[in-house]
Order: structure tokens, then C-alpha cells, then sequence
């Protein structure tokens, strides 16, 4: 399989992407070059986290065994082709379970590789990226729908360019448990599936349909397994094709079976058999709520999505950038003294001592907190770092994980007055020392700039000294700016973190 993509590439690649999700656990390997994906490695196991859910919303023992041995045979897939870049997503369950921070911990040994928590439009927008790449061309409007172990998520975008997205907390694990736990298949568990998710669809259902949409494009198990079921029961049917007719004899005959113990169905697979009631439930829902006649199932997905994302990483193309231009504009962030406050701090960063034992991460993650550390003033002056903080971390961010946002959001918290406590170092995406190592250099960017200034151009020597940083500068330094850095040096101190500064 080829897929065609619009993001150059320099020289072959091979990439991995591992999606974690609430039913199945996927891996996907390709080998990019010159705008192409070549698959080389694809592979699929039904782990179903969110089934392993308790009353409590923990994570069972033995679900997380079952994750985590397949995770080790992801790994050793991923170390046979010599994988140049690798990115681990989780979705629902994790973003759910009570206790997922401890499965991530165990999963990242597991892997050798930092999870990523998505938010539920991070991963509908990934979803979208994988599956666009079957139309990139055709700017006609399109919904893209697709039903989880744990939750759906419905798109609706015109070429590569989503224009809206939701995830809804409705999946075909979640919706077993819920409604067919008994195992009883009847009327009235099909009846009660589709009504709770005819409710969970209300609130994007106007939206969704004034938006408009020419063709219904459906990704990943649920939907192909009914698309496969159809095709064997309707010959004529194309392939991938699911009509309402279809869908209305298929639920019908699940109710027939009466028991998720006896569904097993032509273009069934087995171990997909006691979700897919649910999942069809779900589907229909949507059917109903969205008045489709007809869905047509294509291949790309969340693991495609992310490998694209990957691909673009670090380029003009990141959608990173785009998500902090955007947030910047609608703000009022002066950028031209952002883009100052970023040079200092990046120019702080890049003296060897000072960066020592970092990596680009680091360096990715203070550029883009300076870029909006003024965020909060477009909420109020008073207190603007925490505003700017409360921002970072709520707001849907594109690109960004759910612990990416935490990190930025507390070095915007940080990066002045005093220093706040560190997030735990299994809920950022840092660890917790390094982020205070990036919040005392953003700080003392803020401050040299604090004259909003660029000619003022100072560029003091930041070297370290056991457990303190120590400022020197080459040539004398104005009286503010000396009682700045003197204000700043007892901020520092009072969190128990040394700093000298010297000066002629």
C-alpha cells in the first residue's frame, strides 16, 4: 500500500506509529520518501483496555498484562525494521481510567518511547489527517465518522482541512458493558444503545448538518466489520459500502442471534463478535441523528493520522506553530516582543553547560512557552501568568498531547513571580527537574527583555554551578536592570534555587 502525502521529506524515513486504543492496540510502520508512504509493517490486537475498566474507573491487573505483553511484541516488530522515528498515542481509556498514569509508566519501559495522551478532538483530528489521505485533492465537504472501544469521533472537513470536530463518549467496549452486559442481544438493548447515543449526538447534530457534507466516509473496526457483514449478506453491495437498508437488516439479525455468545456472522472476525452489537447500535444512531443514506468505509485512520503528524514535525508544516499563531492572534500577544523573549531564552539554552544533558524536546518546549507567555494579558493584567496558564491548559490545542499542554501551561504559570510546585513528572511531559531548568531560563529571558527593547541586546555568559546558575555579564548594565535581575535572583532563592549574577 502507497499512500500519497503532501509533506517532503529529505531522504527515506521509516516511521512508526503505535495507537493505544480502548479496544484494539495498532501498529503501523512505513517507509517515507519523496512524499510517499510505503507500508512495510501493519498489525492489529484486540488488548480492550476499556473493558478491563472497574465500577471505580481503575485499570485491572490483567488487562494491563495483556496491554503490556502486546506492547512487547510491538517492540520487537518496531527493533527488526530499525524504526528511525517512533510515536505512542493513547486514547480514551487513558485519558479516562483512574490509574492510567501507572500503565503508562510500565507501557513507556515497555516501549522505550514517551506515550501521549491525546485529547478526544486531538485524536478526531488525527483521524481526519489519516483518512484524508484517500481525497486530498477533492475539496468537497465530508463527514468522517468513527466508533472506538471507548468513544466516537465524527469530523466534518472539506480536502486535508477539518472544520469540525467531536469526540462523543460512546464506544462499542463502553456500550457492551453498559447495555449488553447480561449478553441478552433484544429490541430493548438495541433500543436503549441507540437512544443513549442519539442523546450524546444531539449536541453536534445541528452544527453538523448546516456544515453539509457530500459523501459519509467511515475508519477503523466497527465500521469495516460492518461493511464486511453487509457485503456477505448483500453481494451486490460494493465493497466497504454501508446503506441504511443494510444497516436496519443487520441490527435486525444481531437481534435474531439473541445473545453475544452466538453472534458470529459472515466477514465477522471472532474476537470482534461481542462489541459489535454495540458498535452497530452506535452506528445506527449516527444513521438516524445525521439522516445518512449511505457510508462508505476507507482504510485511513488514527495511526495514519499520527504517522503524518510525525512526518511533519519540526517543519513549516507543524501544526503546532499553527495552533500557537493562532492562539497568539486571538489574544493580542505582542509577537514581535515574544519572538524577542524566545531568542534570549533559546540563546540561554544553547550555551553548553546550560543545556547539557537536554534534548530538543526541551529546547521545542521553552521556544513555544515564550512564544505565549503573555497569553493571559488578553484575559486581564492582574495575574496573567496564572490567566495564560489556565488557557494552555484547557484550551484544544492541535498537535499538542495532553501532557504537552500541561508542561507549557505551568513554565507560562512559572515564569514569573514565584515558582510554582512542578506538575509530577508522570503528568508532564518533562520531567519535573528539567522543567524548573527551562522555567528559570524563560524567566531570565523575560527579564533581560523586560525593556521590550531588541537593540538593548545584553548577552550575558549563563554557566552552571553545582545546584546554581551563574549570569555574568561583559559590560555594565542599567540601575533597572540591575534591580530587575536583583528582584529575580530572590524569587529564585526563595524556591531554594541559586543564582548569581555578575556585573562590572
Amino acid at each position: 500500500m502507497t499512500h500519497v502525502q503532501t509533506i517532503p521529506s529529505s531522504g527515506p524515513l521509516r516511521l512508526a506509529a503505535v495507537d493505544l486504543g480502548s479496544n484494539s492496540f495498532h501498529l503501523l510502520i512505513v517507509e517515507a520518501d519523496n512524499g510517499h508512504f510505503t507500508e512495510l509493517e501493519k498489525c492489529s490486537k484486540k488488548v480492550q483496555l476499556a473493558a478491563g475498566l472497574d465500577d471505580h474507573g481503575q485499570l485491572d491487573e490483567n488487562v494491563m498484562a495483556r496491554a503490556l505483553k502486546c506492547l512487547e511484541s510491538f517492540g520487537t516488530i518496531i527493533d527488526e525494521h530499525r524504526v528511525d522515528r517512533l510515536r505512542v498515542v493513547g486514547t480514551n481509556a487513558l485519558r479516562t481510567a483512574a490509574n492510567s498514569i501507572d500503565f503508562v509508566i510500565r507501557a513507556e519501559q515497555c516501549l522505550g518511547q514517551r506515550i501521549e495522551t491525546i485529547s478526544g478532538r486531538e485524536e478526531a483530528r488525527l483521524i481526519y489527517q489519516g483518512a484524508s489521505t484517500a481525497w486530498q485533492e477533492d475539496t468537497s465537504h465530508c463527514l468522517v465518522a468513527d466508533i472506538g472501544g471507548g468513544s466516537t469521533e465524527l469530523i466534518v472537513g472539506t480536502g486535508t482541512r477539518p472544520l469540525a470536530l467531536e469526540s462523543l463518549e460512546m464506544g462499542c467496549v463502553a456500550y457492551t458493558r453498559r447495555f449488553f452486559e447480561s449478553g441478552d442481544i433484544t429490541e430493548a438493548t438495541m433500543h436503549s444503545a441507540e437512544q443513549a447515543a442519539l442523546l450524546e449526538l444531539a449536541n453536534i447534530t445541528a452544527h453538523y448538518r448546516r456544515l453539509g457534507w457530500q459523501r459519509a466516509i467511515g475508519t477503523s473496526g466497527t465500521i469495516k466489520a460492518a461493511a464486511a457483514t453487509l457485503r456477505a449478506m448483500q453481494p451486490h453491495l460494493k465493497k466497504g459500502e454501508i446503506t441504511r437498508e443494510g444497516l436496519a437488516e443487520l441490527r435486525q439479525k444481531l437481534i435474531d442471534l439473541g445473545h453475544l455468545d452466538h453472534v458470529s456472522m459472515a466477514g465477522l472476525k471472532s474476537n470482534r463478535a461481542r462489541v459489535f452489537p454495540a458498535g452497530v447500535a452506535i452506528l445506527s444512531a449516527i444513521f438516524k441523528a445525521l439522516n445518512l443514506e449511505h457510508m462508505q468505509h476507507t482504510n485511513g485512520a488514527l495511526r495514519d493520522g499520527v504517522l503524518l503528524d510525525l512526518l511533519s514535525r519540526d517543519t513549516r508544516h507543524d501544526v503546532r506553530h499553527t495552533t500557537l499563531s493562532d492562539m497568539q492572534r486571538q489574544y493580542q500577544v505582542d509577537v514581535q516582543h515574544a519572538e524577542y523573549v524566545s531568542a534570549t531564552a533559546l540563546r540561554l539554552f544553547d550555551q553548553p553547560e546550560v543545556s547539557r544533558g537536554l534534548d530538543e524536546t526541551s529546547r521545542q518546549l521553552l521556544e513555544q512557552a515564550a512564544m505565549v507567555h503573555e497569553i493571559g494579558l488578553g484575559v486581564a493584567h492582574n495575574r496573567y501568568h496564572q490567566h495564560g496558564s489556565y488557557l494552555l491548559a484547557h484550551s484544544d490545542m492541535a498537535g499538542f498531547s495532553l501532557p504537552d499542554q500541561l508542561a507549557l501551561a505551568w513554565l507560562v504559570q512559572a515564569h514569573r513571580r514565584q515558582l510554582p510546585d512542578p506538575p509530577p513528572e508522570h503528568r508532564a511531559a518533562l520531567p519535573s527537574d528539567v522543567l524548573v531548568h527551562l522555567a528559570r531560563l524563560l524567566r531570565l529571558a523575560v527579564v533581560l527583555c523586560r525593556a521590550r527593547d531588541p537593540s538593548s541586546d545584553w548577552q550575558p555568559a549563563l554557566h552552571t554551578e553545582e545546584q546554581g546558575l551563574v549570569l555574568t555579564f561583559p559590560e555594565p548594565v542599567p540601575e533597572l536592570l540591575r534591580q530587575d535581575l536583583a528582584l529575580e535572583q530572590q524569587w529564585q532563592q526563595r524556591a531554594g534555587l541559586p543564582l548569581s549574577i555578575n556585573t562590572p
